[in-house]
């Protein structure tokens, strides 16, 4: 189904190249004005339709959005369920779209006002301040079984999803400073640090996944308590990889000082390469030791492609640039975040238009064309033995750990099937790589039909030519995020950061080298 084109990289080349050459000639600069003039209209469409969505996503009377809604954006297709990402999501977007234009000042306040209103009335753990998974859009109610199985829920408190709640938060406070009185109280009362374990990987310490306030009858489950109150049963995993979304919620607690500034070095850049223990995951990396901050911390990164990139998990995009959408982690860390994440958006262009050869690229969680949700990414950017794969048929790299019996690893895969790429993730290339995103969303949008009343649907099987068309609060509230940073100024970013963040990590973010490089 794909149409062949020649390589997105190529033509940037060459595209890099004419302008070098006529830079002198004086219609140059008139030429590029013209180019940001047409791409500023293009964005401010895609805007349109996004916001649109969240229109039809959130429910009048609570200004809850669901997590999801068909195509048609028939309220009555919306989803019974919904998170407090989801929350976050919407606040953050309705400040976009007011800064963007598409909606006044009274109706963006109103908005907000009515969902900080409802959050304030949803029921959360006492001693944490933390809100649950799942609630009702309609009545705010905390669900115990989702409305469309009946499949029973256990009350559970993830760290990262309340991290995007507070990120929303803030940014809202931040966006109508006569919410945020109301705003912050809600946010303050949220304790990040009762989901710290500073014993993990220690004296840094990390996150838990979250934590169950009912037993939930699982073996994985760790009983006890990180910030008083009743014990609780935490998962039994942390979020030890550095580069992936949850750094959102460690951010927070580090600033709001509820987790302490050594843990920004606790979690993995990659793991060490000093020995086999490590040799389960993706293959050995390359780098060195350092300290910071009393932490001795290995600065590694893993080969791809004549690149050098510190990984996410899996392999996704979402992981990696969701958060610097309010961080400027590049700007903060010029040699660290500022080298990897340009790096991280090549890698996946790169995947997508010459490794794979599907002639798109963008590899994020989604939704499955064939059916529910599912993880997509680019195995060799993850940090995981197996990582998230970019097509339906799973294919997968198992590249060798030098050294390490049983490691050897296989041939390359000579050929890819169904590539699934989802147009949240252009969207959050588009700050390190403005050319390819916007060709990439104008190729998927021709050759597929996969823009609808609400912007573009969630995802494309660009094999087979099925497009998911469905649309997520979460995916576009990404790109919601992007568009505001694109078209206003980096909005998003300037009400997150400012202030106590910037005071607090900037000085962490600065210190440090990535091993990252590129060919």
């Amino acid at each position: 189904m794909r149409v062949r084109r020649p390589s997105v990289l190529a033509a940037i080349t060459a595209a890099t190249a004419l302008v070098a050459t006529t830079a002198a000639a004086p219609s140059a600069p008139a030429a590029i004005e013209r180019q940001h003039s047409t791409d500023a209209r293009v964005l401010e469409r895609y805007a349109a339709d996004t916001w649109r969505s969240f229109e039809a996503m959130t429910v009048p009377t609570t200004g809850l959005p669901a997590d999801n809604i068909a195509g048609n954006l028939d309220p009555a297709t919306r989803s019974g369920f919904t998170s407090p990402t989801n929350i976050g999501a919407y606040l953050w977007s309705t400040a976009a779209a007011r800064d963007i234009g598409l909606i006044g000042r009274r109706e963006a306040r109103a908005r907000m006002a009515q969902t900080i209103g409802s959050i304030g009335d949803l029921e959360r753990h006492e001693d944490s301040g933390m809100f649950y998974n799942w609630y009702d859009p309609v009545t705010g109610e905390k669900l115990r079984t989702f409305p469309e199985s009946g499949d029973p829920i256990k009350p559970f408190l993830s760290s990262v999803d309340n991290g995007w709640l507070a990120t929303g938060l803030l940014l809202a406070a931040r966006a109508e400073p006569s919410l945020a009185r109301k705003a912050d109280r809600i946010r303050e009362d949220m304790n990040f640090g009762c989901f710290y374990n500073p014993l993990e990987n220690a004296p840094a310490g990390q996150i838990r996944g979250g934590f169950w306030d009912e037993d939930p009858l699982e073996a994985a489950a760790v009983k006890g308590t990180y910030c008083g109150g009743a014990d609780v049963w935490f998962t039994g995993h942390h979020y030890g990889a550095f580069n992936t979304e949850p750094r959102i919620a460690s951010y927070l607690g580090i600033t709001a000082g509820q987790i302490p500034a050594r843990h920004y070095f606790g979690t993995y850049r990659t793991f060490p390469n000093d020995n086999c223990d490590w040799s389960w995951t993706e293959t050995r990396a390359v780098g060195s030791w350092a300290e910071h901050q009393g932490v001795r911390v290995f600065e590694g990164a893993l080969p791809y492609r004549g690149m050098q990139i510190v990984p996410t998990w899996g392999g996704s995009m979402f992981e990696a640039l969701m958060v610097p959408l309010f961080v400027p982690e590049e700007t903060w860390g010029p040699r660290s975040w500022g080298v990897n994440h340009p790096l991280y958006v090549r890698g996946q262009i790169e995947h997508g238009m010459q490794e794979a050869d599907y002639g798109y690229w963008g590899f994020s969680p989604s939704n499955n064309p064939a059916g529910g949700y599912r993880e997509y990414g680019v195995d060799q950017l993850g940090m995981d033995g197996p990582g998230y794969t970019s097509d339906q048929q799973r294919t997968s790299v198992d590249q060798p750990y030098e050294g390490c019996p049983g490691r050897e690893g296989s041939p390359a895969p000579t050929s890819y099937g169904d590539g699934v790429v989802t147009p949240h993730a252009s969207f959050l290339a588009l700050r390190y790589a403005r050319d390819a995103a916007l060709e990439n969303l104008v190729n998927i949008r021709d050759d597929f039909d996969a823009y609808g009343p609400g912007g573009f649907y969630d995802a494309v099987d660009v094999g087979t030519g099925t497009v998911s068309k469905r649309y997520l609060s979460l995916d576009q509230g990404m790109v919601m995020a992007a568009l505001g940073n694109a078209l206003a100024g980096d909005d998003m970013r300037t009400y997150v950061s400012r202030g106590a963040m910037e005071t607090t990590l900037r000085p962490l973010m600065s210190e440090e080298i990535f091993a990252s490089k590129g060919d």
